[in-house]
């Protein structure tokens, strides 16, 4: 079982700006939103597109505080795993590194849509 998990070197500058912009206070915050919201899509994941581990690092303590047993069973629930699967950590990962280029991107796009003056 994982110890810690490590976003991608791309997402680790991505994880201090959303966490900054939106002033949540400890970078955790986004990462627990950004694992959520790629779960929630309930998208399966590939292994083989596994990104760097070259980003900021999270304790399992730090990541998912007093709610790991959830969110664990999410991800596991996820690919039909059990808990104690060997890959979990990365499939948490993969949905970690997803769920942040999935909100960056959201929140570029809601801004390019606001500068044109098309939502209020």
């Amino acid at each position: 079982m994982f110890t810690h998990i490590k976003t991608s070197k791309a997402n680790k500058e991505i994880v201090t700006k959303l966490t900054q912009k939106n002033n949540l206070g400890a970078e955790n915050v986004i990462a627990r939103i950004a694992l959520a919201h790629s779960l929630k899509s309930e998208k399966k994941l590939s292994l083989k597109n596994l990104k760097d581990s070259g980003g900021k690092e999270y304790s399992r303590k730090v990541l998912f505080g007093n709610y790991e047993k959830y969110y664990l069973a999410l991800v596991a629930q996820n690919y039909n795993l059990h808990i104690s699967h060997q890959d979990l950590g990365k499939y948490v990962k993969l949905h970690l590194d997803d769920g942040l280029e999935i909100l960056v991107e959201q929140i570029n796009s809601k801004y390019s849509i606001n500068s044109l003056g098309l939502i209020s």
